[in-house]
């Protein structure tokens, strides 16, 4: 008689296999809402709320006419609005509808209208992204003083982590590479590094 695996009729544990090439990873699973990582994120988003809404308040009357003129200019109600009028303009002075005179046959009277509303347009979205980038300045500006931070505390890690592997003996402990991770990096350094590398056309 063959002896048997006690294990053989065991129930497989469905998580046993995780980890081992060819199986697919656990699908990602929202975060708890009651949880730690759940209270970080709703800071975050009521952070950043606060912060749109304090941008919304600090702009002026001026650029809140400039940005909802803006807004109109570029959505399809303006390109229907437009088709109708100039349709209308085009098919009365072209003596298409008899019973309203014609009172622009050369139509230079709606190529002035188009010119100029072009013009002021024109002016009113410079004006919305003058503001806009300002505001991307500002937060590229925050996630360049985020992303200093996070390498600091990565170094520090770093240097940490070493002293510990050292203590334990760890052959690994002892890369030379492992000292030039623990440094912090000069951003300005970088820059000098990117605008080299660009050339002098940049």
């Amino acid at each position: 008689m063959t002896p048997t695996d006690p294990g053989r009729d065991r129930p497989k544990d469905p998580t046993a296999a995780e980890g081992l090439p060819g199986t697919p990873p656990r699908s990602a699973q929202p975060p708890n809402e009651n949880g730690e990582m759940a209270s970080l994120i709703n800071r975050n988003i009521d952070a950043l709320v606060r912060q749109r809404e304090r941008d919304r308040q600090r702009t002026g009357l001026e650029e809140r006419v400039a940005d909802r003129i803006t807004g109109f200019a570029g959505s399809m109600k303006f390109v229907y609005l437009h088709l109708a009028v100039f349709g209308a303009w085009i098919v009365i002075n072209l003596g298409w509808v008899p019973a309203i005179p014609q009172f622009d046959e050369s139509f230079v009277v709606l190529a002035m209208v188009a010119s100029v509303e072009a013009i002021f347009i024109s002016t009113f979205v410079l004006v919305s992204q003058n503001r806009m980038a300002a505001l991307a300045d500002e937060r590229a500006d925050l996630d360049l003083q985020v992303s200093l931070l996070a390498e600091h505390e990565i170094t520090r890690l770093v240097t940490l982590v070493t002293e510990i592997a050292k203590l334990m003996k760890v052959p690994a402990a002892h890369d030379p590479e492992l000292d030039e991770l623990a440094r912090d990096v000069a951003p300005e350094h970088v820059l000098d590094r990117l605008r080299d590398r660009a050339g002098p056309d940049r």
